[in-house]
């Protein structure tokens, strides 16, 4: 064999190498990134599905005073900036602890905020409230814990179908006279847009709220 024969196959031999390693970077580099973006997806779909089940079980109740300040039981949903507020009273309260004090009622908010470790990015927050807000009370004032969401999102909208107008609405309030007074949306559209591997992904879901008519308990009244 050639020096000339040995050269060629050198080369031949490195080409091949270099098409392996490129072919094998590319296969990384796309898996990586296919695993990025399934798992971000992933927590957008166990974020959405953990406000699904608070909005389903959504009430509002007519055994309360109608003239406080602060309503112990409510829906209201504001529509504006980035990410709408939305704030209800909710049957999904879980207690994590026996014997608690607590019952299954509680005062749920979803709102926005910076994420603590980089400003620059926005997270998705809930705020639980163990027990509904007292009377003549602001709700801000009272016990709560919060929950991140979902972090670094980009937009997030509330819908709210109004089955009297046969038409979707973008705020709603349960507690004024010239909103939706003691009336609950049927179903609530969220659509959530992020970020994805430095792609916009837009992803929507609905919930149908089960408790349609305002809880209302009339003690006493029975026959004699």
């Amino acid at each position: 064999m050639t020096l000339m024969e040995i050269m060629i196959a050198m080369a031949i031999l490195a080409f091949m190498m270099a098409l392996l390693y490129s072919t094998t970077s590319n296969t990384h580099n796309t898996k990586r990134s296919f695993e990025s973006m399934e798992q971000r997806m992933r927590e957008v779909r166990t974020g959405l599905a953990r406000v699904v089940a608070d909005l389903e079980l959504a009430y509002i109740s007519k055994n309360e005073d109608p003239d406080a300040l602060e309503r112990r039981t409510l829906f209201i949903g504001k529509d504006g900036g980035d990410v709408d507020e939305l704030r209800f009273t909710s049957l999904a309260h879980q207690e994590l602890w026996a014997d608690a004090n607590e019952s299954d009622e509680t005062m749920i908010s979803y709102f926005a905020a910076d994420d603590r470790e980089d400003s620059s990015k926005k997270d998705w927050l809930r705020r639980e409230q163990r027990r509904l807000t007292n009377p003549n009370d602001n709700y801000k004032d009272m016990a709560a814990e919060n929950d991140v969401v979902l972090r670094d999102i980009e937009h997030v909208d509330f819908e709210y179908w109004d089955w009297k107008d046969q038409e979707w609405k973008q705020d709603w309030d349960t507690t004024k006279q010239e909103g939706q007074k003691d009336r609950l949306p049927t179903r609530v559209r969220i659509t959530v847009t992020y970020k994805a591997d430095g792609f916009e992904q837009k992803v929507s879901t609905q919930a149908q709220i089960k408790l349609q008519e305002p809880v209302e308990i009339h003690f006493g009244g029975g026959q004699n």
